[in-house]
């Protein structure tokens, strides 16, 4: 089978990797939709020869399948997984990572914290990007019958990750929220935080994704480019400043911004990865009483409730979604993704 590796200096390859066949404890699964992530960009975007490590994950990307948004049907299983993990059939999600599953943060679901280092699929080990993939049984999370497969794939990362940041923050009808940063996660999180029943302000630099953020229930949308997202915000909001502030960029500005635009007694939280930020302890934090927080990803289970949360409250995922390629046009679809301008893009098998 053909699955796409990055090589790094924003240059990608179609390359040729055997048929997995599970082992003891694997199953693989057949993919019906594998979706592009903005974190996908740090790898894609990373010099050559050590493309992971474009998010301090290390390794080689060139010989690794990308893609870690995968969705499909499980197709073969190996010995020893049960009919409780998964069976022929059955239409799945993957928890993109895989641990030491003994330590304290893998029994609590948080893979990606393992003490002993974790796996990344997609970035670390083969991902989705190529019509099967190989995975430990233990990483399947169901995919409910309401939703899409790229709905899933959605959930499977970008999507999950703006639901389980809503979630740290406590966000709930009638707060404001500024959500800096329009990407898939970022779009996510509108679309998200304007079903809970929060007044949501989008802050972008792409008109398109600005306008996509208006019809996933963004009540304002703001462009950095031409209007100061500080003073535009506190005027929307009695000059207070928003409730919420929530980073999807990893933008130095942005992440400023996101702390100086939230109100006295606010909760900033940054979902966006990579470079630093610089702030005034004193003013941004201390004299506001200013709650910042981070928020990586999701737990195992928090996969399943978001992928609930959707089902239950019929949120029309597939907005999020303006392009859809097949994975012979992965070359064109990642340097359109890379232009930062569409909203979600998904590989359809």
């Amino acid at each position: 089978m053909h699955g796409v590796v990055f090589l790094g200096d924003r240059e990608l390859a179609l390359q040729e990797f055997p048929d997995p066949t599970p082992g003891p404890g694997e199953v693989v699964v057949k993919i019906r939709a594998s979706g592009m992530c903005g974190s996908d960009l740090h790898t894609y975007r990373a010099p050559r020869g050590g493309a992971a490590g474009g998010l301090g994950l290390g390794g080689d990307s060139s010989t690794v399948i990308a893609g870690h948004e995968p969705c499909g049907v499980v197709v073969a299983r190996g010995n020893g997984v049960t009919d409780r993990q998964a069976t022929i059939g059955q239409r799945v999600m993957n928890f993109h990572y895989d641990g030491c599953g003994v330590c304290h943060h893998c029994r609590q679901g948080w893979t990606q914290m393992c003490v002993e280092g974790a796996t990344v699929y997609g970035i670390t080990g083969h991902g989705a990007h190529a019509p099967y993939m190989l995975m430990p049984a233990e990483t399947l999370v169901p995919l409910p019958d309401e939703l899409s497969f790229i709905e899933g794939a959605a959930v499977s990362c970008g999507a999950g990750t703006a639901y389980h940041a809503l979630g740290r923050m406590g966000v709930r009808g009638g707060n404001t929220l500024a959500v800096f940063g329009q990407g898939p996660v970022g779009l996510a999180a509108t679309l998200f935080a304007s079903a809970m029943g929060a007044r949501v302000f989008a802050v972008d630099i792409s008109a398109e994704r600005l306008a996509l953020a208006h019809q996933l229930g963004a009540e304002q949308t703001i462009n950095s480019m031409t209007d100061d997202p500080i003073a535009n915000l506190k005027a929307l909001t009695h000059g207070q400043g928003a409730d919420f502030s929530l980073d999807a960029s990893g933008a130095p500005e942005a992440r400023v911004a996101a702390v100086r635009a939230c109100r006295a007694w606010g909760t900033v939280c940054f979902v966006g990865e990579g470079k630093t930020v610089t702030l005034n302890v004193s003013q941004d934090m201390l004299r506001k009483q200013l709650t910042i927080i981070g928020s990586w990803t999701f737990s195992i289970t928090g996969q399943a409730d978001c992928a609930h949360f959707v089902a239950d409250n019929r949120i029309p995922l597939e907005q999020l979604f303006t392009h859809r390629f097949a994975l012979d046009d992965a070359g064109q679809a990642y340097r359109l993704f890379d232009q930062q301008t569409i909203g979600k893009g998904v590989f359809v098998f």
